[in-house]
């Protein structure tokens, strides 16, 4: 019988590349790491894994195994889905992720409310990119994120997770008021404001550009949108905001752009059942 735990060691090795990212996650050393897919290798009785120079990779009897890892997973999610349902009232950590304008604008209420109903429950909140949080999920370091994408860099499937879709939001981009710039094309000789380097942020606002037919120059890299704003506002640059981050101000001004941000709620695949991941999408939602 193959190890459950052994399997998802091998299955976050498929997601995060590297025998010392999945050490990380998991609070082993990577010498413990190697031990256990070693002894999962010998238990499956065929070779998982194969050396690339440095790197280790997975074979093709490995990869079918992580896609059977991710079916088995699930399971087990939707079996402590149906153990917790059967239990009275709900109690425990909840961990919940959100990106940084979905804290300030879209949680407080939910959280509000889920207190109200549950106070058994103990919510716990962690500011997270996009980017990050299948990988937080997945590791169980959350139990439900409130993720998004973009229309024009839309998110792939997260093997291992399911999503809610919740909202969307129009894009604009903000200049001072005071600026003559009318349209995304008029910003090829603006300085720019945008979000760091491997941010989602980054990568849609250098899309948008790329689409009008420039590449921005950027002044300043800034991930909270009330900074940003802020920057606007002081003729520092313009910037990409999305419409839950822009509230009204008279010293910035925000032109509508061909572009819709999305936003899902996301868990792992099996739990949507379980009674305080289901309250935490109800509480969103309404």
């Amino acid at each position: 019988m193959l190890d459950v735990r052994r399997l998802r060691l091998l299955r976050d090795l498929a997601h995060l590349g590297t025998i010392a990212a999945v050490a990380q996650a998991h609070s082993y050393t990577p010498s413990a790491v190697s031990q256990q897919l070693a002894a999962l290798g010998r238990e499956a009785g065929v070779p998982l894994l194969e050396h690339t120079g440095r790197r280790v990779t997975l074979t093709p009897a490995g990869a079918a195994l992580v896609e059977h890892t991710e079916t088995i997973l699930a399971a087990l999610e939707a079996a402590d889905a149906s153990l917790a349902a059967a239990s009275t009232g709900l109690s425990g950590i909840v961990r919940i992720g959100a990106f940084p304008s979905a804290v300030r604008t879209l949680l407080p209420g939910a959280l509000v409310a889920l207190a109200a109903r549950h106070p058994a429950l103990d919510l716990m909140v962690t500011e997270l990119d996009p980017v990050e949080m299948p990988d937080a999920l997945r590791d169980r370091r959350l139990d439900v994120a409130l993720s998004h994408d973009y229309d024009i860099a839309p998110a792939s499937a997260e093997a291992g997770l399911d999503a809610v879709p919740l909202m969307e939001e129009n894009v604009f981009l903000a200049v001072p008021g005071t600026a003559a710039t009318t349209a995304l094309a008029d910003a090829e000789r603006d300085s720019w404001i945008i979000g760091s380097p491997g941010t989602l942020c980054h990568t849609v606002a250098m899309r948008l550009c790329e689409a009008a037919g420039f590449t921005p120059a950027i002044r300043h890299h800034v991930d909270d949108f009330t900074a940003v704003l802020a920057l606007v506002a002081a003729g520092q640059g313009v910037a990409l905001i999305p419409e839950l981050a822009s509230p009204s101000r008279p010293d910035v001004r925000l032109i509508p752009l061909p572009a819709r941000r999305r936003t899902r709620i996301v868990h792992r695949r099996g739990a949507r059942a379980h009674p305080a991941i289901a309250a935490c999408v109800a509480a969103l939602r309404s």
